[in-house]
């Protein structure tokens, strides 16, 4: 005769859930601290691609003014608010209090790649109809950054999905020994997915899952220079709250920010129009 009386044992260590969690985007964007306020305005100068003249007859130099753009980022604030019960957390498995908190962190830092993201799709440059990963496509992106003279110094970084990257791991330039030092392919020295960024060509690119279109024949990747985009958030940054109300016997975790982004310069961001959609889930 078979037992029926088992019994069951619940892991109380939690594992977290497949979902974005840290800001991927913000360290690759110009950042202002503002100290008071609901707007954060940006300065772009240059000299309006003035050209150097000679002495007038006259005998004076002629003079022009620098050519000088404010744009103004509006923040607005972003909160992210879980409630348990004391009960709900005696009683569940897991940690609750440590849950609340890892999710409502997540959340806020999601909203801020979306605010960027957002802005990144607002540029007007593209690489025309979409296309498939390929390294003509790639460097068609790079090539009409550098024919708006934006400078090849470091700072240029792209966004790109999951699937855009499997075409680009199948580029010999990206891996092959014989074309970078820094392969790919075998993860030795290379940044992976989600955890950072993959260095090639002087471009930093880094993969994200919650660009527009992901998954499908319109997806949007953004190649960009740092100072194109403006995102500013209070000096304090992400808040963090987490109590217990003695009356109505719950805890909270609560994760605010006060942030808002910005383009400034358009020609410093082209939309590479992608075709994802073979790499899609059946």
């Amino acid at each position: 005769m078979a037992d029926t009386a088992f019994q069951k044992q619940y892991r109380q260590e939690f594992i977290a859930g497949f979902e974005q969690t840290q800001s991927l985007v913000r360290d690759t964007v110009t950042t202002e601290a503002t100290i008071k306020g609901n707007e954060a305005v940006f300065l772009v100068a240059d000299s309006g691609n003035a050209e150097a003249s000679t002495r007038g007859v006259n005998g004076l130099i002629p003079a022009r003014a620098d050519n000088l753009n404010q744009y103004t980022a509006t923040l607005n604030e972003w909160h992210d608010l879980v409630r348990k019960t004391k009960y709900n957390i005696f009683a569940s498995q897991g940690d609750g209090r440590r849950i609340m908190q890892q999710t409502t962190m997540g959340v806020v830092n999601r909203k801020v790649d979306q605010e960027i993201i957002t802005e990144l799709n607002t540029g007007t440059v593209d690489t025309g109809s979409a296309a498939t990963g390929s390294l003509s496509l790639a460097m068609k992106a790079l090539t009409i950054l550098g024919n708006n003279e934006v400078p090849y110094d470091g700072n240029i970084f792209a966004l790109v999905t999951p699937a855009f990257l499997g075409y680009l791991q199948q580029v010999k330039e990206f891996n092959s020994a014989d074309y970078v030092t820094d392969r790919k392919l075998d993860g030795s020295s290379a940044r992976q997915m989600m955890q950072g960024y993959y260095d090639w060509n002087g471009v930093k690119w880094i993969v994200h899952p919650r660009l527009p279109g992901a998954g499908t024949n319109a997806e949007k990747c953004f190649m960009y220079h740092k100072t194109a985009i403006g995102h500013a958030a209070d000096v304090e940054g992400m808040g963090n709250a987490v109590g217990y109300d003695d009356e109505q016997d719950y805890s909270y975790a609560r994760c605010s920010m006060y942030m808002g982004s910005k383009l400034l310069q358009n020609s410093g961001v082209v939309v590479i129009n992608h075709d994802g959609s073979a790499f899609a889930a059946s």
